[in-house]
């Protein structure tokens, strides 16, 4: 392993994943990294560890630097598997250390690994000596388990909140400053999107929290992806904004086609919003996919979501897609609906019922086109679009 120090005492021991694609539905098309640190004073620290496929590289990685027997803490911070399975085996080595996590951690790892672990809990505000060094914890509920928490290195002013301001992002470099700017906050924005996007209410409060402890942050070293050390306060703006639903004039359309009927009535509809001088984004399911079509959405003021009728109902991808946003929960969007059919319909139907049972706010008109739009349904959807896109801008 190259020697990657946050600081004098604090490296980087975790591992790369350059080959996953799928995190639990998200698509991860630069794949990843499980970030686990080292930190040695009188007492050694290691703050989460990697999924447990990576076990051995991990020990490996840390036996470079110390004699893994000779880890006094374990920090879980969260326990989700791909942070917290490789635990046991660690375990079998620093046989004297201590688990620290919340009172959820404390629960979860007993329900996931038993409990033949030593485990401290710890609350916001508790204190761990290293020595010259002490962590501070700070307890984040449901961001994004029950369980999950901050670490704080005090004297050195780095945060380690796990999950939260990271990326799935396969890299050599390990800082912000060393990759490329735009793809690093590309992947921030879809990290958010796909899996604290529901949490936007939870984030403002404990972004407001931390400031109003006065907790100074030099770095931030989440578990996923870089650690940003050039300018840390980039991605807690950018989450602050997220957060807030701060959007543009941005219409994104997402659709489904069996025979190109839904196509042409989606573009029709594009033509619309962009005569309105509002920004657009088409996405067909099959060509992209929804990971991408909720970034889109992050930033956007309007989703529409056009559909064939498949047995009296939407199209396969659209349910999918649709049951995955209605679980994301993006806040403040208008959302539109249009689609095509046979010898009967039922999809558009099907659409706006699941968008209201989710609390979306429906734009009161839709579009069904019966088989093949003619050019009096295209000018229907081409008004439609420069509707939406007037309301948007109002």
């Amino acid at each position: 392993m190259n020697k990657v120090s946050l600081a004098e005492g604090i490296e980087w021991v975790g591992v790369v994943d350059w080959n996953i694609r799928d995190f639990h539905g998200y698509i991860t098309r630069r794949g990843t990294s499980y970030n686990s640190y080292l930190i040695r004073d009188e007492k050694t620290a290691l703050v989460d560890t990697v999924k447990h496929t990576f076990s051995s590289e991990l020990l490996q990685n840390i036996g470079e630097i110390v004699d893994p027997t000779k880890i006094d803490y374990i920090i879980i911070n969260h326990v989700e598997m791909d942070h917290s399975s490789s635990l046991p085996i660690v375990a079998k080595y620093a046989k004297n250390a201590t688990i620290v996590a919340s009172q959820r951690g404390k629960n979860a790892i007993i329900e996931h690994y038993g409990a033949d672990f030593n485990i401290q809990v710890v609350t916001t505000g508790d204190t761990l000596k290293l020595g010259k060094r002490t962590l501070s914890f700070l307890e984040a509920p449901m961001l994004h388990w029950p369980d999950s928490m901050f670490t704080y290195v005090v004297e050195d002013k780095i945060l380690m909140p796990n999950d939260a301001f990271g990326q799935h992002l396969a890299s050599s470099q390990r800082f912000d400053d060393e990759v490329d700017p735009h793809v690093l906050m590309e992947e921030a924005a879809t990290y958010y999107a796909n899996i604290l996007m529901p949490l936007a209410p939870l984030i403002t409060r404990k972004i407001q929290e931390v400031v109003q402890m006065g907790i100074p942050i030099e770095m931030i070293a989440p578990s996923h992806g870089v650690i940003w050390r050039s300018d840390p306060s980039k991605i807690i703006e950018a989450y602050s904004d997220w957060s807030a639903n701060a959007s543009k004039n941005k219409v994104v359309i997402i659709f489904d086609t069996m025979w190109g009927s839904t196509d042409k009535m989606a573009h029709a509809i594009a033509e619309g919003v962009v005569s309105r001088g509002v920004d657009v984004k088409l996405l067909k399911l099959r060509a992209a996919n929804r990971t991408e079509a909720m970034t889109e959405i992050l930033d956007s003021k309007a989703v529409v979501v056009g559909s064939p009728t498949l047995n009296n109902g939407m199209f396969p991808t659209i349910g999918s897609f649709l049951t995955y946003a209605t679980g994301l929960k993006p806040r403040g969007k208008l959302w539109g609906f249009f689609g095509s059919y046979g010898w009967g319909g039922g999809g558009v139907k099907n659409m706006i019922e699941m968008a209201q049972k989710a609390g979306f706010q429906v734009n009161e008109t839709s579009i069904e086109v019966k088989y093949v739009p003619e050019s009096e349904d295209l000018k229907k959807c081409f008004e439609f679009g420069q509707q939406l896109a007037t309301k948007i801008k109002a």
